[in-house]
């Protein structure tokens, strides 16, 4: 495989609160990682500081091998190769839900319109929301908006999709067609990281996970390694109160 994200030696602190200490990630491409652990364990700051959308403090971040946490970079230029869904949609409410799935590749791309849409139009027809197209985000369930914002994040045909607790918000009942998406993001292939309370789902569908605990990675390693036989008493007493 050919590692196409690499965090070395990751720290970030808000003020005088450490958040990441030292974190060390290495993701292959068509690799699912899903990070797991308890609110405040840096799972979200992570996935931020991947695409650059907080600075780092110390330690690098490579994709194909080029330092993108360098400050001389074009932060705009590399965080197009990321796609990034939030917990809580972020979908502009001014636009239609095709004017969101395409503003991107319209504005950042420079992709003509008539493209756009025509591609727009099929990634909504794949998630059953081809005939909300036209309508604002107010008009949708959470779980209708959670789907159009990762068609939206995967519309530029990103290298790598980043997933923030995505089903947090959701009633129950929505969240199944949510990650059922996401399951079909992963079989054809899509680079993804996910952090995610879904246990279940993440036991499923990663190929790796990591547990993350005080703003570090305390284990890694295959679902079945990480949920069937925890190296660390701190991921056994974390999995054993979740599933209680």
């Amino acid at each position: 495989m050919t590692t196409l994200l690499r965090a070395e030696g990751i720290w970030k602190s808000f003020g005088d609160r450490p958040v990441l200490e030292g974190v060390d990630l290495s993701l292959d491409a068509h690799e699912v990682v899903a990070l797991i652990g308890a609110s405040g364990s840096g799972k979200s700051t992570l996935l931020r500081c991947l695409n650059l959308l907080e600075p780092i403090d110390d330690g690098r971040i490579l994709l194909d091998d080029e330092d993108i946490s360098d400050p001389r970079i074009d932060a705009n230029r590399l965080r197009a190769r990321f796609g990034i869904v939030f917990q809580s949609y972020n979908l502009f409410p001014h636009l239609s839900v095709l004017d969101n799935v395409t503003l991107a590749s319209r504005v950042v791309g420079r992709v003509r319109r008539v493209d756009a849409e025509e591609r727009g139009m099929r990634l909504l027809e794949r998630i059953g929301l081809a005939d909300k197209a036209h309508e604002h985000p107010d008009r949708l369930s959470g779980g209708q908006q959670q789907r159009a914002a990762i068609v939206r994040a995967i519309a530029t045909d990103p290298e790598v999709l980043l997933l923030d607790e995505i089903t947090s918000a959701l009633d129950p009942e929505l969240v199944a067609d949510v990650l059922d998406l996401v399951r079909s993001l992963a079989d054809d292939g899509m680079t993804i990281v996910m952090a995610t309370h879904e246990m279940a789902f993440a036991r499923d569908v990663a190929d790796r996970v990591m547990f993350l605990d005080g703003g570090r990675i305390l284990e890694s390693g295959t679902p079945a390694e990480v949920f069937g036989a925890p190296r660390e008493d701190r991921t056994r007493e974390f999995l054993a109160r979740f599933t209680a």
